[in-house]
């Protein structure tokens, strides 16, 4: 059976919660029920395990490896949080068609308003996979519009990984 994971930070909270569970599903989903009753003041029932079931997501690992892609992309915007709700956006419509295994947001600290994304994919089809998709087409010309300059990319494929 596949891992899966459940993130407080992805769930409605008022706490600030940071707990990450991952495991088989039907573990994570009775830790996270324990946890969500003993931290949360949630009870414990079908529409909380309902609502827990769909959180679950795949874990949130590396498992970059050679043959793997990666996009770099540097964005120049003063509307950091405005690009924020356009990736979460973006990241509800595409669901599960999302090929991107992990992302990493990063601010320059000696260029002011520049930001990096690293994104990786388990290839360079799954990537083009993901860039032909019609939501991606859609936040790619809403992207643009709240940068300062074109977004710029870099397109790699991975050859070596330490760790």
């Amino acid at each position: 059976m596949s891992r899966m994971m459940l993130d407080c930070r992805e769930m409605p909270s008022e706490s600030g919660c940071t707990l990450t569970l991952i495991g088989e599903e039907d573990e994570v989903v009775r830790a996270g029920a324990a946890h969500a009753v003993d931290v949360h003041g949630h009870e414990d029932n079908e529409e909380l395990r309902a609502a827990l079931r769909a959180g679950l997501r795949d874990p949130a690992l590396s498992n970059t490896e050679p043959g793997s892609f990666v996009q770099l992309i540097e964005l120049r915007t003063g509307r950091i949080d405005d690009v924020n709700t356009l990736v979460d956006q973006w990241a509800q419509a595409i669901g599960d068609a999302r090929t991107a295994r992990w992302t990493i947001q990063a601010s320059d600290r000696d260029r002011p308003d520049t930001h990096l994304a690293i994104v990786e994919f388990p290839s360079h089809r799954a990537a083009m996979a993901n860039s032909d998709h019609p939501v991606t087409a859609d936040f790619a010309t809403k992207l643009a519009k709240l940068c300062d300059q074109e977004p710029t990319f870099r397109n790699l494929d991975v050859t070596r990984v330490d760790g």
